[in-house]
């Protein structure tokens, strides 16, 4: 039985500090030491370290399969044929691997360590082999799939049979790739990417497929080149859900598709509580709204801290007002998709010199974020868990302490106007909001966070407000003194 896939690191250095790297236990949350086994519904996944030395460590992941108990969980009557029986699923990377992966790893995917929080959050170097992974399309489909995301693609085709080279090749890919990348957005393209490359899948698809691709794929498949590609052979080709996950990374992405047509552009829209007439989507308001508040403050020098896609580093960027503006996330890749969206390789000297991009985590003190007149938090807070906004408010509120802070983030009750969410109680309104608050709530962080740290605080709603639920967005704008 081949091992499936390894996850090797070398040591590394984080915030000044070498890091061995040994610590990949930790951010995997399974100990180099042991071998450890987790049952699954189609067999068992075992995972092990064939090295782990202080300049080197590889964890290796081999999923066993049980043909017999896979076959009895398909749905629908009995099959006498021996395709769901004798077939590659216990040696191939599919969307077994994928499943049985995102199970075990599935802290690791979340990008949370505790003891090493740090480490979580930095790209790390890293190499990943699957040395037997079915690809549609061969190597330039791989290398389409993987170089946009940061891998070098290394990968040498599988022969049918090494004694009969006139066979040629099969399917089958002995894939590495190498780079500098975050853990969890490394193990959350896999997880997506796997049964992409397969074309398949072992379970039947339902509508919560859509959620599914977003949780793993929201972050980085927004500004994926070949983002449809990806998005068609996760669904299936499956019409109704594809337009439905387009639409969506559209929104994500701050931008309109204009392929999708109408009903599955207003499911995705936030918007489509409204009339027609005086629809606009929620995120052109927000920034809108953004770019006026900094209007007022008359700022000159903006610091977006978690810009993502960079729609507010472009509109900053477009307004000679604006002297110094400065955009920080902790994905790479969202710089990337920023770097992008202000056409960085086009600018002149005399542009770029205005403009500062960097990676950082908004809970750690960073010499960096300081010394601007104000700074942005445009839909982040509510992506923390709620025990590490006190990190997040000392660092930005209490150390950077910039002379104004703007703050926007979802109103919990209007998401009874919303069409998928109200017949949901509870759910929110992006896969990864650890929590979205009601205004009062909000009223309250806001007087706190102001007080102990010497703000004034005013409080606005975004959007067209209802009576009873207020505004879709809530924004406030903290003023030193």
């Amino acid at each position: 039985m081949p091992v499936l896939l390894t996850i090797t690191t070398t040591a590394t250095e984080v915030a000044g500090e070498r890091v061995p790297a040994t610590d990949l236990g930790y951010l995997l949350h399974k100990h180099p030491d042991r071998v450890q086994a987790f049952p699954q519904s189609f067999g068992t996944l075992t995972v092990l370290y064939p090295e782990a030395g202080e300049e080197r460590c590889t964890a290796a992941l081999l999923l066993e399969v049980d043909a017999v108990r896979l076959a009895r969980r398909r749905r629908g009557g009995p099959d006498v044929t021996l395709g769901h029986y004798v077939n590659d699923r216990a040696y191939a990377a599919s969307s077994l691997l994928g499943v049985a992966v995102a199970d075990v790893l599935s802290t690791a995917r979340s990008g949370v360590c505790r003891s090493r929080q740090a480490l979580a959050d930095s790209a790390i170097p890293l190499e990943l082999r699957l040395p037997a992974l079915p690809c549609r399309g061969g190597l330039d489909v791989a290398r389409r799939l993987f170089e946009p995301l940061g891998w070098t693609v290394a990968a040498t085709p599988v022969p049918l049979d090494p004694d009969f080279a006139e066979w040629g090749e099969s399917r089958y890919l002995d894939l590495t790739l190498t780079g500098t990348v975050r853990l969890a957005d490394a193990l959350n393209q896999l997880h997506v990417l796997l049964p992409v490359l397969d074309e398949s899948k072992h379970y039947w698809q339902g509508p919560d497929e859509v959620d599914k691709l977003l949780r793993s794929g929201g972050d980085w498949l927004t500004g994926h080149p070949e983002r449809e590609l990806v998005v068609r052979r996760y669904l299936g080709r499956r019409g109704a859900l594809i337009r439905l996950a387009l639409a969506r990374l559209a929104e994500l992405d701050g931008e309109a598709d204009e392929s999708l047509d109408d009903d599955a552009a207003a499911a995705a829209d936030e918007t489509a509580a409204l009339p027609a007439e005086r629809r606009a989507p929620l995120n052109t308001q927000r920034r809108e709204a953004v770019l006026a508040a900094l209007a007022e403050l008359g700022a000159a020098s903006v610091i977006d801290l978690g810009c993502g896609g960079g729609q507010l580093l472009k509109a900053l960027l477009d307004d000679g007002r604006y002297r110094r503006v400065t955009g920080v996330d902790v994905s790479a890749r969202a710089l990337q998709l920023a770097a992008r969206a202000v056409r960085l390789e086009r600018m002149s000297e005399r542009q770029a010199e205005r403009l500062s991009l960097f990676q950082g985590a908004l809970t750690y003190d960073d010499e960096r974020f300081a010394g601007y007149d104000a700074a942005v938090l445009m839909e982040v807070v509510e992506h923390l868990d709620p025990p590490r906004l006190p990190a997040l408010e000392r660092v930005v509120f209490g150390v950077a302490a910039p002379a104004a802070v703007i703050v926007t983030t979802p109103n919990v009750e209007y998401n009874a106007l919303y069409e998928g969410l109200a017949e949901r109680p509870g759910a929110h309104r992006h896969h990864d909001h650890r929590f979205e608050w009601t205004r009062a709530e909000f009223a309250a962080w806001c007087e706190r966070v102001g007080a102990a740290h010497g703000y004034a605080v005013e409080l606005r709603g975004v959007g067209e407000a209802d009576d009873e639920l207020g505004a879709p967005t809530q924004l406030a704008v903290f003023r030193r003194g």
